[in-house]
């Protein structure tokens, strides 16, 4: 288990004497996780859960949507509803009943997995032999899935150059007709990967 304690109240600005009307708070460890939305996927990191809300901490401006999602890695997803934004930290409302225990484990039928960003955008692959068109698919911290007619061989290095995306050095670990999964030779941070997403998806979320 990656939690430590529980403490009413610390993400939603409770006093002593509301404390008593609300659910139990658990903090956790430091959880990655994605907010689905009207705009796009973007990276957050889990702060505090109970069994009626959760708060996140952001790299970036938030969407300016009324209702999101919550994607854990393992795949669970669950429907929020915004309540309140104090610099990088927003709160949220489950808008159906959660089981906590599981929010904290990750506990579901599909395992764990590294975050991936249903992210959609042209890219340019440079190999020794040339340059060919590609497209990106989904990104994550080590690697994408990425679409080209051209035919590269299994662990050949390749270059992806993308607007938004710093230059990435990468080597192709399969092939699936014009589908590659590519392992990245330099990992993104969290941070990384978050500034990359809303880049692409949406700028102006970086403006604040």
């Amino acid at each position: 288990m990656d939690y430590a304690g529980f403490e009413p109240g610390i993400a939603s600005g409770m006093t002593d004497a509301d404390e008593s009307r609300h659910a139990p708070r658990f903090r956790l460890l430091i959880r990655a996780a994605k907010l689905v939305s009207a705009y796009g996927e973007f990276v957050c990191v889990l702060r505090d859960v109970s069994s009626t809300g959760v708060s996140v901490k952001l790299f970036h401006a938030l969407p300016e949507c009324t209702e999101m999602q919550l994607e854990l890695q393992c795949g669970d997803k669950f429907d929020l509803e915004h309540r309140w934004i104090r610099g990088r930290e927003a709160g949220f409302e489950f808008k159906g009943p959660v089981n906590v225990d599981r929010v904290i484990s990750e506990d579901s039928v599909f395992p764990k997995r590294a975050l991936r960003l249903g992210l959609q955008f042209p890219a340019k692959l440079r190999t020794m032999s040339g340059d060919s068109e590609a497209f990106v698919e989904n990104l994550s911290q080590q690697g994408a899935r990425i679409e080209c007619d051209r035919l590269f061989a299994i662990d050949q290095t390749v270059r992806i150059e993308a607007a938004g995306v710093p230059e990435i050095r990468a080597k192709v670990r399969w092939r699936n007709r014009n589908q590659y999964g590519v392992v990245f030779d330099d990992t993104f941070t969290f941070q990384d990967l978050a500034i990359v997403a809303a880049k692409i998806q949406c700028p102006k979320l970086l403006s604040d």
